[in-house]
């Protein structure tokens, strides 16, 4: 814990350096801020630009807004399926490097349902990354996606704990924006018994 929480604050000192030394670079009547001993100026510029909304952040403030959606729910393989219907909130946090998502429902089996995520776009990875929680477990699922050549889906995966097995997997999201006030999120699991992939969840969005 102690050396996560180091590296942390390094990222953090670093983040500030390559901020100061933009903001610097950017006038004229002042010298640049020296650069931090062994660094290069190509790195100081990577940082940069590792920490400068782009195209990836661009994509992710489309959603941006209040979203409905009907959701099914597949518990098991061949279970009948559990509809209700969802509300998601879309907004710009970090002055746009990042778009958090809060869904509310009320699932038929489990009750009022609560959950929030947070997406962006690693500059660094050049992927899309997520973290999400929800008031039906205790742990956090991270999840890294890719945005297919169209430019319509993204391919998400997910690492969560599950409860049945106790121990990590893996789910499969697809991303897909139909429209500008159109998407679906479909996610599909491993069935530990048979172990074949199931379509879990499928939730069809409408931008309001």
């Amino acid at each position: 814990m102690k050396l996560k929480s180091l590296t942390l604050a390094c990222l953090g000192l670093a983040s500030l350096a390559a901020a100061a030394y933009a903001a610097d670079a950017k006038k004229t009547d002042t010298p640049a801020a020296q650069l931090p001993p062994g660094w290069t100026a190509e790195e100081m510029e990577r940082c940069i630009k590792a920490g400068t909304p782009g195209e990836g952040q661009a994509r992710l403030l489309k959603d941006v807004g209040t979203w409905v959606g009907k959701s099914t729910v597949w518990m098991a393989p061949g279970m009948d399926p559990i509809k209700s219907e969802v509300v998601a909130e879309y907004a710009p946090v970090m002055d746009g490097r990042y778009v958090q998502c809060e869904m509310s429902g009320n699932c038929p089996m489990m009750g009022p349902f609560q959950g929030l995520a947070l997406m962006g776009f690693d500059n660094v990875s050049k992927k899309f990354v997520s973290s999400m929680v929800d008031n039906h477990s205790t742990g956090i699922m991270q999840g890294q996606g890719e945005l297919t050549k169209d430019g319509k889906t993204v391919n998400w995966e997910y690492v969560v704990n599950c409860p049945r097995e106790q121990k990590p997997v893996t789910l499969r999201q697809v991303e897909t924006n139909k429209s500008a006030t159109e998407k679906t999120l479909e996610m599909f699991a491993t069935d530990p018994k048979s172990g074949d992939e199931f379509k879990m969840m499928s939730i069809e969005f409408t931008k309001k």
